[in-house]
């Protein structure tokens, strides 16, 4: 039987590969605080609901290939309200943040060719950016294409700053290769006097691609609906091949996406002063907690943590399996799911602070002593 080279390539998630073990210690009667994946419990705006009701067609009919007219402008609409000026033909509709991430590799890269990506690796906790424009250009060669960015960052939580943003745009019209900018977590800045898009870059919007979706700003992670956008009509052309190759995006989808676009702005103003709240409540206590070491996130919903044990994810396993207070547990992400080169014992994890602000105390008091009575602490 014959697989393809690039499938046996392809690595199961370092973060998903523990969930088996969530599950059993949850059909062993345990409750698990799961800090581990970016799920919120923040409710649906209403507006999302209320629009799917009106979805009645005579005939569910394949939707335009680049997306429906409707959401390209609420979304045009939308980014303008940012003084980021993409018009609605410049806004492809993708089934996610994913695809649109997938179509921008596609579009740009040959076997063999190169991405930079910032390792969220902790000792370079602010990423990418606190480097100097000297020490990013060597890294760059004829096969590398893109600087791939996170921005608010999962899973650091920082924040690029003008300066930094400006300094990458610079690298990448010397070089001519292109930024991809993922700023699912827009919203999601905290204690910043101003976020700066990449959409901001007047200089070099032709090469920054946006990618961008509803699911977490909405709470609609289940609805896959998001974008890629750019001022670049010769990269549009090669997105539409992509947007035809896979027919469309799911029509009733798109409709109800649209109903978000209305939803008030005290709606993100809420959530973002709730996941604040929860931001607080996560980096206190991880502060306290004798041997860890962490920094303030900036934006986003993560922060990574590092350790003070052998390896995170042995940890992880060891309190699935062996620890719980009063039936109770908490799974995190082990670093290694973020890292592209690592050797064998990382004990950086990832926390994402989606739960409400009693279950984080109960999930890092559990932390706390599951730390102190781990044998592999060190």
């Amino acid at each position: 039987m014959h697989f393809s080279d690039r499938i046996q390539a392809l690595k199961i998630s370092p973060i998903r590969r523990l969930i088996p073990y969530a599950d059993e210690a949850v059909a062993r009667g345990k409750k698990v605080y799961r800090l581990n994946i970016g799920q919120p419990d923040i409710k649906t705006p209403e507006e999302y609901f209320d629009t799917v009701k009106k979805f009645h067609p005579h005939t569910v009919a394949y939707a335009v290939s680049q997306g429906i007219p409707e959401l390209r402008e609420a979304m045009s609409e939308y980014y303008k309200s940012w003084n980021i000026p993409y018009e609605p033909d410049e806004i492809f509709i993708t089934s996610g943040g994913s695809e649109a991430l997938s179509f921008a590799v596609n579009i740009l890269c040959d076997p063999g060719d190169e991405i930079l990506i910032p390792e969220p690796f902790y000792a370079n906790y602010n990423t990418f950016a606190t480097l100097s424009e000297q020490e990013i250009e060597p890294l760059i060669n004829s096969r590398t294409r893109a600087i791939w960015i996170s921005h608010p960052c999962n899973p650091t939580g920082a924040i690029y700053t003008p300066d930094e943003i400006h300094m990458l745009a610079r690298i990448a019209k010397k070089h001519d290769i292109f930024i991809i900018a993922d700023e699912v977590y827009r919203e999601f800045v905290y204690e910043a006097d101003e976020f700066m898009s990449f959409g901001h870059l007047t200089e070099a919007l032709d090469r920054v691609i946006m990618v961008d979706s509803v699911s977490k700003r909405y709470s609609v992670c289940g609805a896959r609906i998001g974008c890629i956008a750019i001022k670049n009509k010769e990269f549009l052309a090669q997105v539409m091949k992509l947007c035809q190759g896979r027919l469309c995006v799911s029509a009733l989808e798109q409709f109800a996406a649209v109903g978000l676009y209305q939803t008030p702005k005290s709606y993100l103003q809420e959530v973002n002063k709730e996941y604040k709240l929860r931001r607080d409540v996560l980096y206190n206590g991880l502060k306290s907690i004798d041997g860890i070491v962490c920094h303030e996130p900036k934006g986003a919903f993560y922060t990574m943590v590092k350790m003070p044990v052998d390896d995170a994810e042995k940890f992880i396993i060891w309190m699935l399996q062996n620890f719980d207070i009063n039936g109770e547990t908490t799974m995190a992400a082990p670093g290694s799911g973020f890292y592209a080169h690592h050797d064998q014992g990382v004990n950086e994890m990832r926390m994402a602070y989606i739960l409400k602000r009693e279950d984080l105390e109960k999930a890092l008091n559990i932390l706390k002593h599951a730390v102190e009575a781990y044998p592999g602490r060190i």
